[in-house]
């Protein structure tokens, strides 16, 4: 049972992810831009969205794409300026749009003047608090702290080559991220000062990146494993190891951080202009994620547990049903996610092998039917965006882009497969989700960028993204854009998001491999099917398909396919 009566335009909003350097070039040097995602935004309120979320566009060497940050209270000159962000935001609010923004407070670049100032002050100063540095064993200098990894593969410890004391410091990613330690007051006072700098810009929130790090263990202990924690991060914190087992991940203390935060925010909100937090926080079990949802705390916590689940209807009905149970119990809304930029897309991920089935791409996979892709997709999302509760979209789902397997090690920019490759275990990488958009089909990068843009998009584009481009598929009543646009509207006009769900038991063994799940909203009943089978299926006498992800379906549904029924009342709860 989920249940989204309570006040608070974020418990049932749809947010729209930004990449910046993927969206849109309005210069021509090869990169996204806000100007560019500014010009945009009329696209995206037309998709039916409430918000847009933008990733990272803060000053940054871009070691890891933005998520090492020299700066957090400017913009990186490749993005914009200050000015830009300001444009931005006034934009998106004329259209109806909230932003929400990225912050990063698990780690800095080691570009950032903390760090350098680190570097440059003595051991034991204030300034090399604010990090975890540790003075090498005389007897074995040249073994690190402790055995803890890195979510980049390798130690999670390094020596940086401008330090004059020779110390170890901590990075639970790239060696360009050192860690901050939230054990130092001035890290909470600077923080508190980051989040007054946008909210008094007129941001809507934040996603808190690595929302389940920041506090580590009093000692920096080993872990019990010898340091195989078997890591699948990246600079999102996408690490799923069991939270009663780290020493790093999903401590007591992060709670109290967000309370500090909560306050601040709340201190800008009305009741009509609340301002949000979103964790992103990749926690095992399910049920710890409530956690992070509770009174004053965040406001959402991205559902990564539904966003693993593979194409199995038992496996969906089991995460649906969790998911609920677990936000209920707190009185929080679910926060449905599919797709981001640090996992494959949808649109291949679903069809994958079983023994290749992976949330993040490691080694090469075999290229999955792209029609079955697409099709999983597209029922995916319609069934994710009829469940009560908020969802999160990623720019390019919408025009069913396929992760892009055959990028050339050359062009790959990903650290993950820089510190995995030449090793046992190497990596690929997140880059393959994060191709630049297709917005006309036959324009020069494929109107990425301005027609005689200087340089080509920062990651090659293949030559399907043509037949997806969005001017090829606007206007196409069968298209995967105009799905979007029509679910979406169907989602506002129907209220699902502020309903009431149950997850329906099998009735026979012809409904097994069917997702059933009844959303009664405060205007109508809705009943949602997706077929995860092999064979069509019949809905029940006196339903009334209103949406189906598969073109033509008024009776029978086949397989990948969702569909939204009325005509068949409310169900026993």
């Amino acid at each position: 049972m989920a249940a989204s009566g309570a006040p608070g335009w974020w418990r049932h909003a749809v947010i729209y992810q930004v990449y910046p350097r993927s969206f849109a070039d309005s210069d021509g040097d090869g990169t996204g831009d806000l100007p560019g995602i500014t010009a945009h935004l009329p696209y995206v309120r037309d998709l039916g969205v409430d918000a847009v979320w933008i990733s990272p566009f803060y000053p940054s060497p871009q070691k890891d794409a933005g998520y090492d940050v020299a700066d957090y209270c400017d913009v990186d000159p490749r993005f914009g300026t200050l000015a830009d962000a300001d444009a931005l935001i006034s934009r998106a609010h004329d259209l109806g749009l909230r932003v929400i923004v990225d912050l990063v407070p698990n780690h800095t670049s080691d570009r950032h003047r903390w760090f350098r100032s680190a570097l440059d002050s003595p051991v034991g100063s204030r300034q090399r608090a604010r990090y975890h540095f540790r003075t090498p064993d005389p007897e074995h200098p040249d073994t690190p702290p402790n055995n803890w990894r890195s979510n980049f593969g390798g130690s999670a410890w390094s020596k940086h080559p401008g330090d004059p004391h020779g110390q170890w410091y901590l990075h639970l990613f790239d060696s360009s991220q050192p860690d901050l330690n939230w054990d130092d007051p001035g890290v909470h006072d600077a923080f508190d000062g980051v989040l007054r700098f946008w909210l008094d810009r007129g941001v809507d929130g934040f996603r808190v990146d690595v929302a389940h790090g920041m506090v580590k263990e009093p000692g920096l202990p080993d872990t019990g494993d010898a340091g195989d924690a078997g890591e699948t991060g990246d600079a999102a914190g996408s690490d799923t190891m069991s939270s009663a087992a780290s020493p790093y991940w999903d401590l007591d203390g992060v709670h109290d951080i967000y309370r500090r935060w909560r306050r601040i925010i709340d201190s800008y909100g009305t009741a009509e202009q609340q301002r949000i937090m979103v964790a992103e926080a990749w926690v095992d079990p399910v049920d710890r994620i409530a956690r992070y949802v509770r009174p004053g705390e965040h406001h959402q916590a991205f559902n990564f547990a539904f966003l693993d689940t593979r194409w199995n209807a038992a496996d969906l009905r089991t995460v649906i049903t969790d998911s609920f149970r677990v936000n209920d119990a707190v009185g929080a809304p679910t926060t449905w996610v599919l797709s981001n930029h640090d996992v494959i897309r949808p649109a291949t991920r679903l069809a994958l092998a079983p023994q290749e089935a992976v949330t993040q791409l490691a080694g090469p996979v075999h290229e999955p039917d792209r029609a079955t892709g697409l099709a999983r997709a597209r029922a995916a999302t319609a069934l994710m965006l009829a469940l009560p509760g908020s969802a999160y979209l990623y720019q390019g789902e919408e025009l069913g882009l396929p992760e892009v397997l055959d990028i050339p090690d050359s062009a790959r920019q990903d650290p993950t497969f820089r510190r995995t490759r030449g090793t046992d275990h190497p990596e690929l990488g997140r880059d393959g989700c994060r191709v630049p958009l297709p917005w006309t089909a036959d324009a020069p990068g494929f109107g990425f960028g301005p027609a005689d843009a200087a340089a080509p998009p920062w990651l090659p584009q293949p030559p399907v993204f043509a037949d997806l481009a969005v001017d090829r598929q606007a206007g196409d009543p069968d298209s995967t854009l105009e799905l979007y646009r029509t679910v979406l509207g169907l989602r506002r006009e129907l209220r699902t998001g502020e309903g009431r769900a149950t997850v329906d038991t099998p009735a026979s063994a012809e409904d097994a491999d069917i997702v059933t799940v009844t959303v009664t909203t405060p205007v109508t009943t809705v009943t949602v099917c997706t077929n995860t089978g092999t064979r069509p299926w019949t809905p029940p006498a006196g339903a009334r398909v209103v949406l189906a992800t598969t073109p033509g379906v008024t009776t029978r549904v086949p397989p990948d396919c969702t569909v939204w029924l009325t005509g068949l009342g409310s169900r026993s709860e």
